[in-house]
């Protein structure tokens, strides 16, 4: 009887035992959110993405930004992403990123210059999203520069920064712009324009013009030219199509 009692004895700790590990094994780990590191003394800058980020109107203006670090003697940036999740976006070519910030519940650094280059549904559902604008309408109050690329200026529009200001999209949708938000000065022809402290850029690749007119605004011609050769881009300002508006 002894052995009998001995024998269920181990078989109900064996099971228990496995039952344990079991649930061990199952048990989500939840890691902890990894942020960049901003250094001091620097420029922050923040590039808007989510689902539907075409490619090249966010990687021209992050190359950009990111070589001013190789630089000497300039306040160079800090360059990151943030979007409204903290899950994998996925761009409109295909390739899946993990931005840096969460806008919705992440505590932001100051943000002194914030690039939005176009996404998917920039002319349609992206209007509507209520957190979107208001995201951009709280960083507009602080930062220095506001940019954007193609079809971005849609979401500076809806929000109302580009009232009573001069500004540009992808050529292929002024037309369309001009219909929806029939009070703008929107232009043609132009790769980009700079009013006030916004800068708006037909979008492509004419995004990598666009920032590194920035730059030449922040750091003057030399540096601008140094970031464009070691990018490989024939950089000449005075050739380029552009508005720049007084105020």
């Amino acid at each position: 009887m002894k052995q009998i009692l001995y024998i269920l004895t181990v078989f109900i700790l064996l099971g228990c035992n496995t039952s344990e590990e079991k649930k061990e094994k199952n048990k989500t780990v939840e890691s902890k959110k990894v942020f960049p590191e901003l250094k001091a003394n620097r420029y922050n800058v923040a590039c808007l993405i989510m689902d539907g980020t075409f490619n090249t109107e966010l990687t021209a203006p992050f190359d950009i930004f990111q070589h001013t670090i190789y630089r000497n003697n300039i306040k160079a940036m800090n360059v990151f992403t943030v979007a409204n999740t903290d899950n994998a976006i996925t761009t409109f070519e295909g390739i899946r990123m993990l931005p840096d910030f969460n806008y919705l519940k992440d505590e932001l650094p100051k943000i002194d210059i914030l690039v939005i280059p176009s996404a998917e549904h920039h002319l349609d559902k992206d209007l509507e999203d209520e957190a979107l604008i208001n995201f951009v309408k709280e960083i507009d109050k602080e930062a220095l520069y506001v940019t954007s690329h193609c079809d971005g200026a849609f979401i500076l529009a809806k929000a109302g920064l580009l009232d009573n200001k001069v500004s540009t999209t992808f050529p292929s949708d002024i037309d369309f712009m001009r219909e929806m938000f029939p009070d703008l000065d929107i232009r043609k022809e132009v790769l980009f324009v700079h009013d006030n402290k916004y800068i708006t850029s037909a979008g492509g690749a004419k995004s990598f013009e666009a920032s590194l007119y920035l730059c030449e605004v922040l750091y003057g011609k030399e540096i601008a030219q140094q970031l464009a050769t070691g990018l490989v881009i024939d950089w000449d300002l005075e050739k380029l199509s552009y508005i720049t508006i007084d105020n």
